[in-house]
């Protein structure tokens, strides 16, 4: 394989060709979900969120992969993409069923001869929850008004990821108690109206939290609960070759590879550890800098220019750069 790595030359001159043509990006290949490793332990606690009809929350470190693992639940069961709700600071609890708009309807109201052929729904857009909860619908089970947004192949289970809850403000979590145990939600601008989830139906709730704030006790009460641990050297093997195919894991990359990132997190003092995600985009990196037949190759003195360069994708901050650059010396002459 050719190397990639030197896209942009950095001298000034512009391209002698109209339109610059750039690979398609190293990191989508990490997106398929049938690729995502699932430890026992992980599995146990899905089944478990599935019989009680219970929110599955995971934790771990940032990057280890709590995300992905609503998108390989929703592709084992046929289910597509998950609806994804991203919390922000400012989320309410509204907002991960539905958004009202309702700045932009009195504006239509004030310049509309007859405001009143204006309906309150064409001012929402449904959000996560609140679509799964349509899709467990049936066309005849909803309300007129919302019957264009049954869905197409008929009511169905869908998996819903509210990700990073942790950064939701204090009182998001308690706001919503009733809501994701029983499944329904209110909409007050159309006289409160009431959308509940066909209990057969029922959407499979992922959550996420990077433990930035704890969660209320009796939110962690309605969830079934797992931590995500950091990977061994065997289980960072398997996953490394699950997700890229290109690494077997005989390979000798990969395998002097996740002996460096081990020693670096274990031993070079960073503040910020790299994550499972990063050693796989590192990876890819390395993959592109030492070129054809890279997976075959060891890492060694002859190979820290290579090393180098290719740090950014796995240290992110300036210390730990300098911390980094140490350990890789150390990890070189040992």
């Amino acid at each position: 394989m050719t190397s990639l790595f030197d896209l942009f030359h950095g001298d000034g001159r512009p391209s002698p060709s109209q339109r610059v043509e750039l690979p398609k990006p190293l990191h989508l290949e990490l997106r398929e979900p049938e690729s995502y490793l699932v430890d026992d332990g992980l599995k146990d606690a899905c089944n478990v969120a599935l019989l009680l009809g219970q929110p599955l929350l995971l934790t771990g470190e940032p990057g280890s992969g709590k995300s992905r693992f609503a998108y390989a639940l929703a592709h084992e069961f046929g289910l597509g993409e998950p609806e994804v709700f991203e919390v922000k600071s400012n989320s309410q609890a509204q907002t991960l069923f539905y958004h009202y708009d309702a700045l932009r309807r009195y504006q239509d109201f004030q310049s509309r001869v007859r405001p009143e052929e204006s309906p309150v729904i064409d001012y929402l857009t449904i959000n996560a929850l609140g679509r799964a909860i349509i899709n467990s619908l049936s066309e005849e089970e909803l309300p007129e008004e919302f019957r264009p947004l049954a869905c197409p192949g008929g009511p169905r289970h869908s998996v819903v990821l509210i990700d990073e809850i942790d950064k939701a403000p204090r009182d998001f979590p308690n706001d919503v108690l009733a809501e994701l145990e029983d499944l329904y939600f209110r909409i007050p601008e159309l006289g409160q109206m009431r959308l509940k989830a066909n209990p057969e139906l029922r959407p499979l709730v992922v959550l996420t939290s990077n433990s930035e704030r704890n969660l209320p006790d009796a939110f962690l009460r309605r969830c079934v609960y797992y931590n995500i641990p950091f990977p061994s050297r065997d289980k960072l093997e398997k996953v490394v070759s699950r997700q890229i195919k290109a690494f077997p894991a005989t390979s000798p990359l990969l395998r002097d590879a996740i002996d460096l990132f081990v020693f670096l997190r274990e031993k070079a003092g960073l503040d910020k550890k790299p994550a499972t995600a990063e050693l796989l985009l590192w990876l890819l990196a390395l993959r592109s800098l030492l070129g054809e037949g890279a997976e075959a190759r060891r890492l060694g003195a002859a190979q820290k220019q290579v090393l180098v360069r290719s740090l950014s994708s796995l240290i992110k901050t300036a210390d730990d750069q300098e911390l980094a650059l140490q350990g890789l010396n150390q990890w070189l002459s040992r």
